[in-house]
């Protein structure tokens, strides 16, 4: 491999500060196939080649970065370079920049993996402009079919099918890659944390055990529009006033569940003018538990007093999952393999989803996690102090280290 400085995580991510700032809202808004995110998809490949790595973009638009020749029974590490609206610096970018400089430390002292390795970007992996989280992953593995990716539709108007084809791939071509996949032997994926659970266990870098059973549903509530002035109050058939019943059914429903999570983050009515009562307003509820059973409880009971608003209001529900995601529990051998290389760190289950969960299906699957002392993620106070940025390039080193070498 050509010869290149070690660069740490902290100034990969530095060399990106700027790309998708969002004025309005705070932080970045970089989403699939976007200005901002092809931008960065840019320099992923721009960098990977100072590596002398290998670079190829998949039928879906995932980009693999080969140190090596391609092949069977790949080591695979990465993550996404994507965000939330106005999300923070770390989701995502922190897992690419550190597989950067893990590669960078390895090739500093010498070593050379014994089977492939790959670093990976993941497309899409936020739902930020399609609407389905982890899109990359789930076409990769068929969670989710071609025929409804090329359908979905940003705020713009424009299909999953219009972007990809702007940035370059083939829709036709778009869906399930068994090629692909079968390459993948293990996935590693190392993020910033999305919680506390480091904090309280004092450790700047733990190892996951599992991700809630979690999915995304659009409740649309359809009344009447009309004059906001010349309606009397009990003539009106408004779907504001059930949307907002499910907003406050959504936290007592997940309250009452032991270890569960509800929330509407989006909500859009229309026309959306201040002075007309909405037609229709469209709600989005993320929910999440433990297991399956726990978070179609949740579910149901948000469903059910949203039915019952509607039909106090006069007005019409209808209920879409837009995405689904059961209990995952990573690869325990792997895990343990993971720690054994680490010499010790503490396990932990994680609220938030990740590629690594839609791969863990079908491959053997690790997460490794860096302290986040804000535990807040998916906004602009999201953070990593640079000392465990760099403490989580070293355990990801020792691990692909150890695993390449096998």
């Amino acid at each position: 491999m050509s010869a290149v400085p070690t660069t740490t995580a902290t100034e990969l991510l530095a060399a990106i500060k700027d790309v998708g700032t969002d004025p309005a809202r705070g932080g970045y808004s970089r989403h699939g196939f976007d200005t901002a995110e092809l931008e960065l998809r840019e320099w992923f490949t721009a960098e990977a080649g100072k590596r002398g790595l290998d670079v190829e973009v998949d039928r879906n638009g995932n980009i693999w970065a080969w140190w090596g020749a391609p092949g069977p029974d790949a080591l695979v590490t990465g993550s996404h370079l994507d965000s939330v609206p106005g999300g923070g610096a770390f989701d995502g970018p922190l897992g690419v920049v550190s597989s950067l400089a893990a590669v960078d430390l390895l090739r500093a002292k010498g070593f050379k993996p014994s089977r492939p390795l790959a670093l990976m970007v993941f497309a899409e992996e936020e739902g930020g402009r399609f609407g389905v989280p982890c899109l990359g992953s789930r076409l990769l593995t068929g969670a989710t079919t071609a025929e409804a990716a090329l359908k979905l539709k940003d705020s713009a108007g424009d299909t999953f099918a219009d972007a990809v084809k702007a940035a370059g791939l083939d829709p036709d071509r778009i869906g399930k890659d068994e090629e692909a996949l079968s390459r993948i032997g293990r996935f590693v994926e190392l993020h910033v944390e999305q919680g506390r659970g480091l904090i309280d266990m004092d450790a700047p870098i733990g190892v996951a055990t599992s991700i809630l059973a979690h999915g995304r549903w659009r409740f649309r509530f359809t009344g009447e529009g009309n004059h906001a002035g010349a309606t009397p109050m009990g003539a009106r058939r408004d779907p504001m006033l059930p949307a907002s019943q499910l907003i406050l059914s959504a936290r007592w429903a997940a309250s009452s569940v032991d270890g569960a999570r509800a929330t509407v983050g989006r909500l859009v009515p229309t026309p959306g003018g201040t002075n007309v009562i909405a037609s229709s307003v469209d709600v989005w509820l993320d929910a999440r538990a433990p297991n399956d059973g726990r978070t179609r409880s949740v579910v149901e009971r948000i469903t059910a007093a949203s039915k019952q608003a509607a039909r106090d209001e006069g007005c019409e529900l209808t209920v879409t999952e837009e995405s689904y995601g059961d209990t995952v529990h990573f690869d325990a051998a792997l895990r343990e393999e993971v720690v054994a290389a680490l010499g010790k760190a503490p396990a932990l289950p994680t609220g938030a989803g990740h590629d690594a969960g839609i791969l863990a299906a079908h491959v053997p699957t690790a997460m490794l996690f860096v302290r986040n002392p804000t535990g807040v993620s998916h906004a602009p106070e999201e953070h990593a102090e640079p000392d465990d940025c760099e403490a989580g390039v070293e355990a990801l080193a020792k691990v692909l280290e150890k695993l390449a070498a096998e």
